[in-house]
């Protein structure tokens, strides 16, 4: 049996102990940096795994931050077209209660003048609301790959189509065709026109649908459907629907015709006619310039202003602004819409960045109570060494003689 002794020499020992003072003076510095820093990965050679986590958590932070400034500026535009919708309905409210007073018996054609320029002012005024644009210099009202639509005397930078919401953000632009650009005519089915030459004091409402079926097929007749008058040598007067047997009239008294029932007011002369055919698609700027038109002409040669034409066009521009205002409150109740997902997306952004907010810290930061606690035990650790050390290196074999 062999027996092996190992001998130490004292610069071995030496050696070894300042290594190890070397490797606790490391680990002291290395938690005193990561202690300071309140991270537990500083480099990813301290933890490649969570480093990768806190990594990725940060790019989808960043990305979540991006989605919220974009959608912040989609809000700031969405508001925007929402009060100049607000804006131009109050002005078109505006037109409207013009358009009532103009349809005053009592007016004359000067008084009814200077309601033009108001009128003609306030059409402006709604177009270049219409024509709004936000900071970038874009159509508040616009949409995307679509050309720009006309309009009498200017041009509308609204464009057809629209952007859409996405999961990380809204439209973000109003349609400009759904709020200025689609107003049908007459009741949306079917719309009553006046004769060329009537030069009676009747009138007619836009006419209210009873057959769905009926009007549609009335909308699809080729020529279309006319009411013609006639009043005879006793001064009855009545009426006939295309030709057919003639039927007493009385003002006020609902016609049905073409599946819808149809009120016809005021004093006809022999000859006048209403003709009803299928409601075409027009604009709000047409529907504004029209009632200006009817406005405008509603003098008769000896001087007065009664007339059926007066008066059947501001019932007809009455009914037709209404509707342009529906379809502006509609596209405004849109805007309020998209309002209302903003709030929901910054909401979910929100939460999104607490959660990796809270994955990042999991990954990479200390825990700082026990992190001093580490520090604090090291220190001592590393002092006792030191000292231990110190008294060590000392010795010799001269301490023991003598």
């Amino acid at each position: 049996m062999t027996n092996t002794i190992t001998r130490l020499g004292t610069a071995n020992m030496y050696d070894r102990t300042v290594s190890n003072l070397s490797e606790r003076q490391a680990k002291l510095a290395n938690m005193m940096e990561s202690t300071s820093a309140g991270k537990r990965v500083l480099r990813a050679s301290d933890d490649p795994v969570a480093a990768a986590q806190a990594e990725r958590a940060r790019t989808r932070m960043d990305r979540t931050a991006a989605d919220q400034r974009a959608l912040d500026a989609q809000v700031s535009i969405i508001k925007d077209g929402e009060s100049t919708l607000g804006a131009a309905n109050n002005a078109l409210q505006e037109f409207r209660a013009l358009v009532v007073n103009a349809g005053n018996g009592t007016y004359t054609q000067t008084e009814r003048d200077a309601l033009v320029a108001q009128m003609a002012s306030l059409r402006d005024q709604i177009a270049g609301y219409a024509n709004r644009t936000d900071s970038n210099g874009l159509p508040l009202f616009r949409g995307l790959g679509s050309a720009e639509q006309p309009l009498q005397g200017s041009t509308f930078l609204g464009q057809s189509g629209q952007t859409s919401s996405g999961a990380n953000g809204i439209a973000n632009t109003l349609d400009g065709v759904a709020a200025f650009m689609n107003v049908p005519t007459g009741n949306g089915v079917l719309a009553v026109n006046q004769g060329a030459g009537n030069t009676g004091k009747a009138w007619s409402d836009i006419g209210q649908i009873i057959d769905p079926t009926a009007a549609a097929d009335a909308a699809s007749a080729n020529p279309p459907i006319s009411i013609t008058f006639s009043v005879d040598a006793d001064g009855v007067t009545s009426y006939s629907i295309a030709g057919a047997a003639a039927v007493p009239y009385k003002s006020g008294e609902t016609i049905s015709v073409a599946g819808m029932g149809l009120t016809i007011t005021g004093t006809p002369a022999d000859g006048d006619s209403f003709t009803i055919g299928a409601s075409e698609r027009s604009d709000l700027f047409s529907v504004l310039d029209q009632a200006i038109n009817v406005v405008r002409g509603a003098g008769n040669s000896d001087g007065t202003t009664a007339s059926g034409a007066l008066a059947h066009g501001v019932a007809k521009a009455l009914a037709e602004i209404d509707t342009g205002m529906n379809r502006m409150q509609s596209v405004r109740g849109f805007a309020g819409d998209l309002l209302n997902r903003a709030e929901t997306l910054t909401t979910h952004f929100s939460a999104r960045s607490l959660q990796l907010e809270a994955d990042r810290s999991a990954a990479e930061d200390v825990d700082m109570i026990t992190a001093l606690s580490e520090l604090k035990t090291l220190q001592t650790s590393y002092s006792a060494a030191l000292q231990s050390y110190a008294q060590i290196q000392k010795l010799s074999l001269f301490d023991y003689i003598g």
